[in-house]
């Protein structure tokens, strides 16, 4: 990363231009990206200056920028009502529920965290229980969208719920 007053003059210069009321305080290097510190809450204009400005500083490759976002939080939820096997007998993955996750318009809005985890129900069940996470806003609007809700997966009927983050799951 380049010199981050030099960053922090040129956002605040375009952001000037538009008639923006936000300012850059100060750029920091932080795992994933950068962190930008704000007067205020940036709107979605302002984080699209943001992110062309970054685009085009010189020496910076524009395809490893990723699209500039508030910070977020993290949602825990389960789907309960899923078997363990798939029609053709193997084992249901994460793979396989990703996919169906793309498909169902429930989960429209929804960016998984992490990749699904998959756990029998009970050892004699052929049952699954999949925990998954999800982004989410501070106060957990995506996943009040989604708990509670059903869909039916062939003849199943599958029910996302609630659930408190359990770090010792892989």
């Amino acid at each position: 990363m380049g010199d981050a007053s030099t960053y922090v003059f040129q956002i605040n210069t375009l952001l000037k231009n538009v008639k923006s009321s936000m300012h850059s305080e100060f750029i920091r290097p932080c795992s994933g990206g950068i962190a930008i510190i704000t007067n205020e809450v940036p709107n979605p204009s302002d984080l699209s200056i943001i992110g062309n400005y970054f685009k085009s500083v010189e020496g910076i490759n524009s395809n490893d920028i990723p699209s500039p976002r508030l910070p977020q939080s993290k949602s825990y939820l389960k789907i309960t009502g899923l078997p363990y096997l798939r029609n053709d007998g193997n084992k249901i993955t994460s793979d396989n529920i990703t996919d169906f996750m793309k498909h169902i318009d429930l989960f429209e809005n929804v960016s998984l965290a992490t990749k699904p985890r998959i756990i029998k129900a009970s050892p004699k069940s052929d049952m699954a229980i999949i925990w998954f996470d999800i982004w989410d806003t501070q106060n957990g609007s995506k996943a009040k969208l989604l708990i509670n809700h059903s869909f039916n997966l062939g003849r199943h009927i599958a029910i996302v719920r609630a659930t408190n983050m359990n770090p010792g799951v892989p």
